[in-house]
């Protein structure tokens, strides 16, 4: 039997279509029964790569191109198998192949606490939690409540009148400026003097050392002496003040609401005193100089009188202004004559000549009174008109000098006397005085200590300086 090539090369393609069909629908019982695998594989024909599944697809579409491959004829077992397979109408069975195991990282050890961080958390019970435990009980335990007291009060200056700023020439006489005052006011409650006052009227280290075996920080030691006292003065009473209104407030902080009261009151009645004696001292001040003034001017118008007493005795002139005015009188009189002489010689030479006796006559008397008035004249400038030969122009420069002098004097004396009047009348008055605008106080709860506020700082506090001290241990174990 004679077997054309046509017919080797139908059989060639029909063998080659059925081994592909093959394959197609093992893949599709592979798929079936790998689902989680083939969806993780990527796109393409049983996990193959994108070109090869293109590949196989454009095989499929064109099967004349399987056609030309050249293709490997199965084995002969393998042939005879699909025979009987088609021989027998049922559909070829997957092959089973074994799965791949996934791919596994290696082991890590379980994580375990090491001795550094043993130490971390040993700084923090003793940094943080137990000095935080260590003060809330002490707070909620052993200290006690402490009640407080507030007044507010400031200080307060009158004007002065101007009739006596007219007629002193004095700006200010008593007090100053009451932000000064309020200055002074704020410095003398915190200092020592109002403390030892307070001290022998309420007794405060009684009061403030009664708790000292239970509550120690909020206490003060039983022997405490005075500087102790004013130390531990700071810590219960707070001042505050303000520059610019003049306002000053006091807070008070006490064992119980009636002593905080008390010593509050206290501290009211040593401001007032201190105000006081701040009127007093310058009152005293205003009214000694004033009188310091008021002397020295009656001394300075004692000499000047005198000077002016003894001039008039060295002189024998009473008032040397009005011999003057007298010589100048006599002046007048001789030229009011020399003019009516001088008249009745015009009159004379009109009617008669020269030879007649009368002209004559009041020619001499011309002469007379203008050589009386040259004398004059000359006996006033340059005369001697007193004992001891002073001439008058010295006389009057003396004489004007002392009333000068005298006159001065007197002004100063008139003013010293305003002065004197005006320190008396204010200090028949108070200049500077205490207003209490806030009564001190009664508490009905305890504010302080503020347990929570104390507590939250602490903590904060604590925690800074442990995370601080972690920070540097393990930079300096980085480093090493």
């Amino acid at each position: 039997m004679e077997i054309s090539v046509d017919d080797l090369s139908r059989g060639d393609a029909q063998t080659s279509r059925q081994e592909a069909k093959r394959k197609a629908r093992a893949a599709a019982q592979v798929a079936s029964v790998m689902p989680s695998d083939a969806a993780a594989k990527p796109v393409g024909q049983g996990g193959e790569k994108p070109g090869q599944a293109r590949r196989a697809a454009k095989s499929k579409n064109n099967p004349s191109d399987s056609t030309n491959m050249v293709k490997k004829p199965p084995a002969r077992g393998e042939a005879r198998g699909e025979r009987r397979l088609e021989s027998s109408g049922k559909p070829p069975q997957p092959v089973q192949r074994p799965l791949p195991e996934p791919l596994q990282r290696p082991a890590v050890p379980p994580a375990h606490l090491r001795p550094r961080h043993y130490g971390v958390l040993t700084g923090f019970f003793a940094l943080v939690l137990l000095p935080l435990v260590a003060l809330g009980v002490y707070l909620y335990a052993y200290a006690n409540d402490q009640f407080a007291s507030t007044t507010g009060f400031t200080v307060r200056s009158e004007e002065t009148s101007s009739a006596t700023e007219i007629a002193g020439g004095l700006s200010s006489i008593i007090g100053g400026p009451s932000s000064t005052n309020g200055d002074v006011l704020y410095a003398y409650i915190q200092s020592q003097q109002i403390v030892r006052r307070v001290q022998e009227q309420l007794d405060l280290r009684a009061h403030y050392a009664q708790n000292w075996r239970s509550d120690p920080v909020f206490s003060i030691w039983p022997d405490a002496t005075i500087e102790d006292l004013f130390w531990f003065w700071g810590r219960v009473v707070r001042v505050s003040y303000d520059k610019a209104s003049g306002l000053m407030s006091v807070q008070v902080r006490a064992g119980t609401a009636e002593y905080a009261q008390q010593v509050a009151q206290a501290v009211v009645r040593e401001s007032e005193a201190m105000i006081n004696e701040l009127n007093r001292q310058a009152r005293n001040d205003s009214m000694t100089n004033a009188q310091l003034d008021l002397e020295a001017s009656v001394e300075r118008l004692r000499i000047a009188r005198e000077e002016v007493a003894a001039f008039r005795a060295r002189t024998q002139i009473v008032d040397p202004a009005a011999d003057i005015q007298g010589r100048m009188g006599v002046i007048n009189n001789l030229q009011q004559q020399l003019a009516q002489s001088l008249v009745d010689h015009d009159l004379l030479l009109q009617n008669t000549t020269d030879t007649d006796p009368r002209v004559r006559q009041a020619l001499r008397r011309i002469e007379v009174i203008e050589d009386r008035i040259h004398s004059e004249r000359l006996n006033f400038a340059t005369q001697d008109v007193t004992v001891l030969d002073t001439d008058y122009p010295r006389l009057i420069a003396q004489f004007e000098s002392l009333m000068v002098n005298q006159e001065f004097a007197e002004r100063t004396y008139t003013a010293a006397l305003s002065a004197l009047d005006a320190a008396r009348s204010n200090a028949e008055r108070q200049s500077l005085y205490l207003a209490t605008y806030i009564q001190p106080t009664l508490a009905e709860r305890a504010e302080y200590p503020q347990r929570l506020l104390l507590m939250a700082l602490a903590a904060l506090f604590m925690l800074l300086i442990w995370a601080s001290l972690t920070l540097v241990y393990y930079s300096l174990r980085d480093r090493g």
